[in-house]
């Protein structure tokens, strides 16, 4: 890959310091080829005596040209962590309840289904505890240790022959409403996940539910190991969508499950049941037409009544990981609040909430014997471990830290503005590396996906996740404007609702108003703006060069712009129905939302469009319409298709090459001239 301008003149310019004297401590901006080096910490448990935190750490291998999720473990007191897994990937770690194993799920190979392995960790290798039909994509520990309830993910015979042979593929059938999800693909008839239980002594697997009819997730024992709480979801048309059924059965065969409770499907549920077994708490959605603002509530149910009550019912902002305490008294979560997402106590007496922490961004928290892990980042640092005691991070792990001391990253400062209307918007500027007040700078709008979701005070490394690409641009110079305009999480429901019905208007007024605001602070130059995001972000891309010129370059990544053209063709058809309503009912809205496309002759910028070809969250066909639109019009355009990628991307070698892209597009059309 050929070295863009801004990434040659700061190589020339480390090159001056080293000659003239400089410390050898100089720091360089962050490289496309660093995704090599990253590690992705995730997942931590904490084990029953609150002695060992077990986490995942993904790595991107350049020979094996594949991520890897491999199991780690570190003492809570602190020390080195130790590697427990090599090779194959493994996901869902849990500590038996004795403490005595680690159990994980794999793949092994990587395209068999995946199985529940167990290691001992008084030595030894992992073994597989079960041998099923089906992909095991959850479950849940007894709390005596003696079984295990499994969530399988079967398929119809149909599937399954087709797996057997690649050479002979047979049609797949489709029988719901909802039949296609990315990663999974094509939902084919007779793919349901049901529960199974597990007996680890002698790995007998027995069925607990079987009704073709629903498909369940969620599943949890309750403390006294009689009972397993789990959500079920009747499949079938659009009548039969958005209800978590939250039902409770036997832990033995032939077992007929209870209803305890019927609420409105959340966008996230778990289930987990009070140290008593009286209560489990979930999470309550809402009406079905704003089900794409998350909003979940906090909830617990009594077991014995199904009565719900709400918890921190005034709070207008959304709960997540939350765990009951070992005392029962609260749950402990992490709340989404404005660019951060502190820790909190909530009361299941009363609903109050305690904040734990402030000002810093806790992506989630695992808990045990009074312990509290949790994996939180900063602006400057990726997710790491920590403990938490007394309202402070002692930190447990550094996959990172010698990493990220190379790099020359930027300062991250809150900004608010006044949008179009008068509303306030809030988000973050970050600043060129080497920044001096009264220059301005290259500046790029970058904007996050969702809509729900928020820009905050974090560096994550997911496949696509904005606080890394806006460090990657400030490194090699640009400043860069990240903002949560309105559909964004946050700020409350009101503010997310907005936009409902009305994709492409407030979001674009709140988003060219913080241009103005860098521009008005003598930061941005407005003769060399550049703007781009992922997922929704790609779409209001696409929205916003369709409405606003100024933009001298734009990248356009997992985006649509005929809206039109998604329904049916990705995820989203339950979503279209409940607030747009059927594209005949109302083909006048539906061209409205769809505005960049069929008005692609008002768009100048020269763009970049991305996408994976297995993308089935923001099908590839929405920048491959919008890139045939340019091409048409003559507006300069390319179209680079990441082959086997979902929308997550996981191959590093294609992580390295989209992000050298993200530069010399970039860099093709703002940077000054030499």
């Amino acid at each position: 890959m050929k070295p863009n301008y801004l990434q040659g003149a700061l190589a020339a310019l480390c090159l001056t310091l080293a000659a003239a004297g400089a410390r050898a401590d100089v720091k360089r901006p962050i490289s496309p080829e660093d995704w090599y080096r990253f590690q992705t910490v995730s997942d931590p448990r904490v084990s029953p005596d609150g002695a060992t935190v077990a986490y995942l750490v993904t790595r991107f291998d350049r020979d094996a040209d594949e991520s890897r999720a491999e199991l780690y473990s570190v003492a809570w007191s602190g020390g080195e962590p130790r590697q427990l897994t090599r090779g194959e990937s493994v996901s869902d770690p849990r500590f038996s309840p004795d403490g005595r194993y680690l159990s994980f799920l794999s793949a092994r190979p990587a395209d068999a289904p995946s199985e529940l392995w167990l290691l001992d960790r008084q030595g030894g290798e992992a073994r597989p505890v079960s041998h099923v039909t089906g992909d095991i994509v959850g479950y849940d520990w007894s709390p005596d240790g003696r079984h295990v309830v499994l969530l399988i993910a079967s398929a119809d015979e149909t599937d399954a022959d087709a797996k057997k042979s690649a050479k002979t593929p047979r049609p797949i059938v489709i029988d719901a409403f909802h039949f296609k999800q990315d990663q999974e693909g094509y939902v084919p008839a007779g793919r349901r996940s049901h529960l199974a239980l597990l007996d680890t002594a002698s790995g007998t697997v027995v069925p607990l539910t079987s009704d073709r009819d629903r498909t369940e997730s969620a599943p949890a024992f309750s403390p006294d190991g009689k009972e397993i709480a789990f959500v079920s979801h009747r499949v079938g048309g659009p009548a039969d969508v958005g209800r978590d059924d939250i039902e409770v059965i036997a832990a033995a065969a032939g077992a007929a499950p209870r209803l305890i409770v019927s609420v409105a499907q959340a966008s996230a549920q778990s289930l987990a049941f009070s140290p008593d077994g009286r209560l489990i708490s979930l999470f309550v959605g809402v009406e079905l037409k704003y089900q794409a603002y998350v909003a979940d509530r906090l909830a617990v149910v009594d077991v014995a009544t199904g009565k719900l009550r709400y918890l921190a019912d005034g709070l207008d902002r959304l709960v997540k990981s939350a765990h009951f305490a070992a005392d029962g008294q609260s749950i402990l979560g992490a709340i989404e609040d404005d660019g951060y997402q502190y820790p909190a106590a909530i009361s299941v007496a009363t609903g109050a909430v305690t904040r734990l922490a402030s000002r810093v961004v806790v992506l989630d928290l695992a808990t045990a014997h009074g312990h509290t892990a949790v994996l939180a980042s900063s602006d400057t640092a990726p997710p790491e471990l920590f403990a938490f005691e007394d309202g402070r991070l002692r930190s447990l792990t550094q996959h990172n830290t010698a990493l990220f001391r190379e790099f020359a990253l930027g300062a991250v400062e809150d900004i608010a503005f006044k949008s179009r209307d008068g509303t306030e918007v809030h988000g973050q500027l970050v600043k060129p590396v080497g920044y001096r007040a009264g220059e301005r700078y290259p500046t790029i709008l970058w904007i996050h996906g969702g809509p729900n979701g928020q820009d905050d005070h974090s560096l994550e490394l997911a496949g696509y996740g904005p606080p890394l690409e806006r460090q990657l641009f400030a490194s090699h110079g640009y400043a860069v404007l990240a903002i949560n305009y309105r559909g964004s999480s946050g700020r409350g429901s009101a503010y997310a609702r907005s936009i409902w019905a009305d994709w492409g208007h407030k979001e674009v007024e709140d988003l060219r108003a913080g241009v103005d605001y860098a521009i008005a602070q003598g930061i941005a130059d407005p003769k060399r703006l550049g703007i781009g995001g992922w997922s929704y972000g790609g779409i209001l891309t696409d929205y916003t060069i369709a409405s606003d010129p100024r933009f001298r370059a734009a990248i356009s990544g997992a985006g649509s712009a005929n809206q039109i053209s998604m329904y049916g063709s990705d995820e989203y058809v339950v979503q279209y129905n409940a607030e747009l309503g059927p594209p005949w009912r109302d083909p006048a809205l539906w061209m409205k939302v769809s505005y960049p496309f069929f008005h692609a002759d008002r768009i100048r910028t020269p763009t970049l469009f991305m996408g994976g070809d297995k993308d089935f969250n923001v099908p590839l066909a929405g920048g491959e319409q919008m890139y045939q639109a340019l091409r048409t019009l003559g507006v300069p355009t390319v179209l680079v298709v990441y082959p086997g990628e979902f929308h997550v991307f996981t191959r590093p070698s294609f992580l390295v090459d989209r992000s050298g892209r993200f530069l010399d597009w970039m860099a093709k059309y703002l940077a000054p001239a030499p």
